[in-house]
Formats: structure tokens, C-alpha cells, sequence
């Protein structure tokens, strides 16, 4: 009982410290893609800054959970071939 509750509780810091890591860098992200489109791309345009960001934002997002997506299912389907047949 002691053990499991100790397992749970790093489980559940380990995965509040992970998104609290990933807030920041998201935060991060967030400002250097903006002040990389305000310089460079539309410079004084706000209306067309931030649909240029948004645009940016949702690629990044599809990207990367296509990829995340496809990683975990290569994953399960190794898991199910080392799994004994019953």
C-alpha cells in the first residue's frame, strides 16, 4: 500500500513537472514566433500577424501530433509482437 502510494505520487508529480516544463516552452515558442513574424514578415500589420501566426501555430500542432500519433502506434504494435500469443 505505502509503495504503491509513493509510485502514484511520482507518477503524478513526474507528469505535472512535464507540463509545466511544456507550458514554458510552449510560452516561449509562443513569443519568438511572433516576434520573428511582426520583424520579418508583416512588420506593423497586427490583423496580419496574427493570422499568420495562427496559421503557423495550427501546422506546428497537426505536425506534431501526427507524428506523436504515429510514434505511439509503432510503439503498441512492437509491444503487441513481443507479447505472447495466449
Amino acid at each position: 500500500m505505502k509503495k504503491n502510494l509513493r509510485s502514484e505520487f511520482l507518477k503524478t508529480m513526474t507528469g505535472l513537472a512535464t507540463a509545466g516544463f511544456g507550458l514554458v516552452a510552449a510560452l516561449a515558442w509562443n513569443e519568438a514566433i511572433k516576434d520573428f513574424i511582426n520583424k520579418f514578415i508583416s512588420p506593423g500589420s497586427t490583423v496580419l500577424s496574427k493570422i499568420i501566426y495562427a496559421l503557423i501555430v495550427t501546422f506546428l500542432a497537426v505536425i506534431v501530433t501526427y507524428l506523436l500519433g504515429k510514434s505511439t502506434q509503432e510503439a503498441k504494435e512492437e509491444e503487441e509482437k513481443k507479447e505472447p500469443k495466449r
